[in-house]
């Protein structure tokens, strides 16, 4: 019998009297047990209260650890700088650029939303070092009794931006604007690259980021006839450190020279990835920095024999995750696509999704792709198996031309990047694009929108139905009469971006969703040539946030 059992016994028979199984207790013995018990239950209870009473040891109390509010900080976006050719072959981290070609333009579009009271947050674009380069609005000047940031919200919002529609840039350029109550300001920008002639000519474009600590950028090229070039800035006020994780083809690459990066406060730094991991035709790069945080872009270039393939800029996508989406695949002629890839040196010049696995299990991606009537089926059937520690592409043609978005899912974490290209005829320059994968939208994204050319809003909802809501902002700093996109789900919805709205060029937009999550980017084009680039959402403004803080020693 287990001692459990013996005290229920014992319970039970100081409750009921002895058990038949036993002899009975003389009388004056069951008095006294009694006593005994009745004794025993007051001086316990005298222990409890005296316990209760008496202080406890400050190092044995149960604290909650406190929550602090960190104040929000300025919007910071850093815009890469024009498309450069290397000069010869260079290796390592120094490398040299030849001059731009005669036709080549780089400009610079922001757009900084104001508050409900009318105020907007003091902005600017400006250089990594020295004055700026062009002041969207002056800081706000506190004065005794209140301070102009903290102005109270007008009865009726005042909706105001400022704008800068097209500044001409050549170099890299950091897009800042002010916190007002305790936000990050609602501010975006993107940077636009066109040239007519040389190796580099088509376009490309990207938007202005902001820095980080941990980035993924995925569909770098290095192997004959391709040129990847990682600019690495740090624009803030502290030294960042910065290595590089490589995934190839095969798996990761261990290279010597992508190990403790110095990049200097108010610094860039160019990195040839074909002196770290050479002749890959696919490669994913993870950039981490330990002190300032980064801004990273590879600017990734084709050039075939003599025939330039083009241009563009990849950006970081969203971190590892089990699905990925990236919206803005332009895709053509399924015909034409297949013969062109056929032939030697062409098999990167139809649209594909590059999927990196940084961990140690191979990952089943099943991939889908949604257009304007709903899900087209690829022709290998979608289901593909991506080596643990590589990149692999997966081809995305074979359906019918035409705008859409990509959703891949897998039970194996994963990073991704969508591949655009234009161009089908192998002796005529064609282009290529990057569309990499993207957060779901929120609320008040700030799109700001090149001047030029044929430019398009392309929106997916890969599951449910979303209600998109896209504001336009003019050159005169107007916000205009909303448009609404109601997007069934599993299709793609593309919007014509007109040149004026209003009678005012259009600037950008602000774009919000609701509903099942959507994605977006910008497709940008040229009438008459085959230039093509994307340009993902970027994320929407921050906060005020609350942090928990670790109490010890």
């Amino acid at each position: 019998m287990s001692k459990g059992d013996n005290e229920k016994e014992t319970q039970t028979e100081a409750a009921t009297g002895p058990s038949p199984r036993k002899g009975r207790l003389p009388r004056a013995g069951v008095i006294g047990g009694i006593l005994s018990a009745v004794a025993l239950v007051a001086a316990g209870g005298g222990l409890v209260s005296a316990a209760s009473l008496t202080p406890q040891n400050p190092a044995s109390r149960q604290l909650e650890a406190p929550v602090a509010a960190v104040p929000a900080g300025s919007s910071v976006g850093v815009c890469p700088g024009p498309a450069r050719l290397l000069e010869g072959t260079p290796v390592g981290t120094d490398p040299q650029f030849s001059p731009e070609s005669a036709t080549a333009k780089t400009a610079v579009s922001a757009a900084v939303l104001g508050s409900s009271a009318g105020i907007i947050p003091g902005s600017r674009l400006a250089p990594l070092k020295g004055a700026p380069l062009a002041e969207i609005a002056p800081g706000a000047a506190p004065t005794a009794s209140a301070p102009a940031a903290s102005a109270p919200p007008a009865r009726t919002p005042v909706l105001v931006a400022g704008v800068l529609p097209q500044r001409e840039v050549d170099n890299i350029s950091v897009l800042s604007a002010d916190a007002q109550n305790n936000h990050q300001a609602a501010a975006g920008a993107v940077l636009s690259y066109t040239a007519e002639d040389g190796d580099l000519q088509g376009s490309a474009a990207a938007a202005c980021q902001q820095p980080g600590n941990d980035l993924w950028l995925v569909g770098a090229n290095t192997a004959l006839g391709r040129s990847a070039v990682l600019n690495l800035t740090n624009a803030s006020s502290t030294p960042a450190t910065v290595s590089l994780d490589l995934f190839g083809s095969e798996g990761p690459i261990q290279a010597p020279g992508s190990r403790g990066l110095l990049v200097a406060p108010g610094s860039s730094r160019s990195i040839i990835l074909a002196g770290l991991a050479p002749g890959q035709e696919r490669l994913g790069v993870r950039v981490r920095s330990t002190g300032g945080p980064v801004a990273a872009v590879i600017q990734q270039s084709v050039l075939r024999g003599l025939t330039p393939g083009g241009v563009d800029f990849i950006t970081p996508g969203t971190a590892p995750s089990v699905s990925q989406v990236a919206a803005g695949l332009d895709i053509q002629d399924p015909a034409a696509l297949a013969a062109l890839k056929a032939k030697p040196g062409f098999a990167d010049a139809g649209p594909a999704l590059e999927v990196a696995v940084p961990g140690a299990t191979d990952a089943v991606v099943e991939i889908k792709l949604y257009g304007p009537d709903g899900q087209k089926a690829l022709p290998g059937g979608g289901v593909v198996t991506a080596k643990a520690g590589a990149v692999t592409e997966v081809s995305l043609a074979g359906v019918p031309a035409g705008t859409y978005t990509v959703a891949a899912s897998s039970d194996v974490s994963f990073a991704a990047t969508a591949r655009l290209t234009r161009g089908l005829q192998a002796g005529d320059a064609a282009d290529i694009a990057f569309s990499a994968a993207s957060a779901r939208l929120g609320s008040q994204h700030i799109v700001a929108v090149p001047r030029a050319g044929d430019r398009q809003l392309v929106l997916g909802a890969p599951a449910g139905r979303a209600t998109v809501t896209y504001t336009p902002i003019t050159a005169d700093g107007k916000i205009r009469t909303a448009g609404t996109a109601d997007i069934a789900g599993g299709t793609t919805v593309s919007i014509k971006i007109p040149a004026d709205v209003g009678g005012s060029p259009l600037v950008g937009y602000v774009v919000s969703a609701a509903g099942d999550p959507a994605y977006g980017a910008l497709v940008l084009a040229r009438d008459g040539r085959q230039d093509i680039s994307a340009v993902a959402l970027a994320p929407e403004a921050a906060g005020q946030r609350q942090v928990p803080v670790t109490l010890g020693y």
